[in-house]
């Protein structure tokens, strides 16, 4: 692809990079910036600037937030004796959007996958045994897609947490194999959170 502006290129190159963006579609939206008023591209550059530079993760559950501690760890209308176990910050966002759970988060930031090389160390699982060690909850449930690393992760995270007194459970599976939550319509989401089974029921499918 040959450009008439090296600017250009290097602007196309970068929006490039992002995931599912070619290099024609990168071409097109660099273009619409440049048609449209300036004062567009400048509020979109300082969006991301601010994004990069202020953006935390909570403190409590690992999800993003704009302060230490997130409104949903902050909120005395939740139950914070129930936490879901998700693997990243669109699945909070796509059981937040079912109105069905109203307890609180625990972000693992990704699930186990020697393939790709992540292991429990690579993942917030100890913060989670150290918050049931220290914190009076109640039950845990695995929110994890029903693929075979997240399978591994959920049956790891039991092992750790079995002999407490927690109870731990695990979404129905409502939710076809190989499916991730962020893709799930929300009244099957929904209603496989209300229908949670205690996991030991689908111990079976799990690696010893």
């Amino acid at each position: 692809m040959e450009f008439p502006s090296k600017l250009l290129e290097n602007a196309v190159m970068e929006v490039a990079q992002l995931p599912g963006i070619g290099k024609k579609t990168a071409l097109r939206l660099v273009l619409h910036l440049l048609k449209n008023p300036s004062e567009q591209t400048l509020h979109l550059a300082n969006a991301l600037v601010k994004l990069r530079e202020e953006i935390k993760f909570c403190k409590s559950c690992h999800n993003l937030s704009d302060k230490e501690v997130c409104d949903i760890c902050q909120s005395h209308q939740r139950n914070h004796q129930m936490i879901c176990v998700v693997e990243d910050i669109r699945d909070v966002m796509a059981i937040e959007n079912t109105g069905q759970f109203q307890g609180v988060y625990h972000v693992l930031g990704g699930k186990i996958s020697p393939m790709e090389g992540i292991g429990p160390s690579q993942l917030n699982i100890e913060s989670l045994v150290e918050k049931v060690k220290n914190q009076s909850v109640e039950e845990i449930i695995l929110a994890l897609s029903s693929t075979m690393e997240a399978d591994t992760t959920n049956f790891y995270i039991y092992k750790k947490l079995q002999d407490s007194n927690v109870k731990i459970s695990s979404i129905s599976r409502g939710i076809a194999v190989g499916d991730e939550l962020e893709y799930t319509d929300e009244v099957t989401l929904g209603r496989s959170i209300l229908h949670r089974i205690p996991f030991e029921k689908s111990i079976l499918n799990y690696p010893k």
